[in-house]
């Protein structure tokens, strides 16, 4: 009785709202997510100057992944919708180098394909050293505010001038019935992986409040240890490269060994000597910045986000790119050409995967204002993944019944205690016609068990805020 009354109660307050100037909501409207969080909740129907709605706790808000809508409006006004990233082998009489620019694509194939042009063009033996430069890129491959507990998964994979398939080790861990656990590595891969983790029941998993750890070595070796819940079949597991140098050098060593190619040198991390005239062996592009872009805002992914970042400091400022230049780039590019202002955000990561990073409600709308009236040079609306059917959305709980489904165009953002979401709602013609933004964070609901059917109250509370935003009725309504 009580969620149907603060249901109810929501979706009265949101249509009202969306028939009136700018309000200030009341507390009402938050009463389906747990006391003490935060939110700011803005809608705005593209027909009208001003929002309809506008509800925040607080002025500033961290935009998780959100905020890589704006690192993909900036990286095209600057870069182009063609840019490519190009990693290139050259030679000289005082050895040979490949040259890095950051590419978050690069993969074992494409560098075998370089090395294979090597030994085609001058045979199998390489005279001196071979360089790997990574002169592209200076200072932290991880931005200030990442937290230390997902620096070795994947999804936090460091952003180098020399990145190689996505930074990202995959693995497998198995359950035995001895109580024991093993670890499956493809040979390939020039890490070292341990477990003494324990299999034991989800009954005692839980009595013993013992999870699956993970440390991650700077010499690129990870333990497992703690607990995991008996298993039928293998868990899969994804590890972060930890040090990138030592691990290029190790998988360029066995593609050297694995083409034929002897080395009569070393491996060495920076700059061909300048001593001698270079010449190019051969070049790998990446795709279009555009695919890239499609890919980072439908998958959210954070290496491309953050390597497009550091690109835009090097280009921008024409120096070696940086967590610390690439987002000051962000700042300039985007106010120099589009009179937006984002002085006052706090910005230290393209991807929004710092904690640090802090953003104004409006300062997003004005983005995606922005986004939609230069979309037909721009392209970025059809990127972002569609409610229910694409990337990050297409399961998404909140968003897979039938009057939601299909019906927004949206970038979710999510961290510890952050849920956020800022898009488009689409019209019966699946064009875009009000905007919106969810910012929720100081999110931190009771815990329930795992096996409970209850949704989650951000769940029902995103259920009734986006029914509310697409209803049809509402939409009749929005002419200012």
């Amino acid at each position: 009785m009580y969620f149907s009354h603060c249901a109810r109660r929501l979706v009265s307050l949101l249509c009202a709202s969306l028939l009136m100037p700018a309000v200030m909501a009341t507390p009402a409207a938050t009463d389906l997510l747990p006391s003490g969080a935060r939110t700011g909740l803005l809608i705005q129907p593209l027909s009208a100057s001003q929002p309809r709605l506008v509800q925040q706790t607080g002025d500033y808000f961290p935009p998780a992944s959100t905020l890589k809508v704006v690192t993909a409006l900036a990286a095209l006004l600057e870069l182009g919708a063609d840019f490519r990233f190009e990693t290139e082998l050259r030679s000289s009489r005082a050895g040979t180098a490949v040259i890095f620019s950051g590419d978050p694509t690069l993969s074992s194939e494409d560098l075998t394909q370089l090395l294979t042009q090597l030994r085609d063009k001058q045979g199998k033996d390489i005279d001196g050293d071979l360089w790997l430069d990574n002169s592209a890129f200076n200072g932290y491959e991880r931005a200030v505010g990442w937290p230390w507990d997902i620096t070795g998964v994947c999804y936090s994979a460091p952003a180098s001038a020399m990145n190689l398939d996505g930074n990202c080790i995959q693995a497998s861990i198995y359950t035995q019935a001895d109580g024991a656990t093993r670890v499956f590595v493809p040979k390939h891969y020039p890490v070292q992986v341990t477990t003494n983790a324990r299999s034991v029941s989800k009954v005692q998993q839980k009595s013993e409040h013992c999870d699956l750890e993970l440390n991650a070595g700077m010499d690129n070796a990870y333990h497992l240890s703690g607990c995991l819940a008996q298993r039928k079949q293998p868990m899969p597991l994804k590890f972060a490269v930890q040090n990138t140098e030592l691990y290029l050098k190790r998988r360029v060593y066995a593609l050297l060994n694995q083409l034929g190619i002897t080395l009569h040198g070393e491996i060495r991390i920076g700059s061909l000597p300048q001593d001698a005239p270079s010449q190019q062996v051969a070049i790998h592009r990446s795709a279009p910045l555009a695919e890239l872009l499609d890919k980072m805002l439908k998958k959210s992914d954070n290496l491309i986000a953050d390597t497009v970042t550091k690109t835009l400091g090097r280009r921008f400022f024409l120096q070696p790119g940086s967590f610390s230049n690439g987002t000051e780039a962000i700042k300039q590019i985007i106010f120099s050409r589009t009179g937006i202002s984002l002085q006052d955000a706090q910005l230290v990561d393209g991807s929004g995967l710092s904690r640090n990073n802090r953003i104004r409600l409006d300062t997003m709308r004005q983005i995606l204002h922005y986004l939609w009236q230069n979309d037909a040079k721009l392209g970025v609306l059809a990127m972002l993944p569609v409610a229910g059917e694409s990337g990050t959305l297409k399961y998404r709980r909140s968003m897979r019944s039938d009057n939601i489904r299909g019906h927004i165009r949206a970038k979710s953002g999510s961290l510890y205690g952050t849920y956020n979401m800022m898009g488009f709602a689409l019209d019966d013609k699946g064009q875009p016609d009000t905007l919106f933004i969810q910012y929720v964070t100081d999110y931190f609901p009771n815990q329930r068990d795992s096996d409970s059917a209850e949704e989650a109250p951000i769940t029902r509370f995103e259920n009734e805020f986006y029914r509310a935003l697409i209803n049809s009725e509402h939409k009749t309504s929005n002419a200012p």
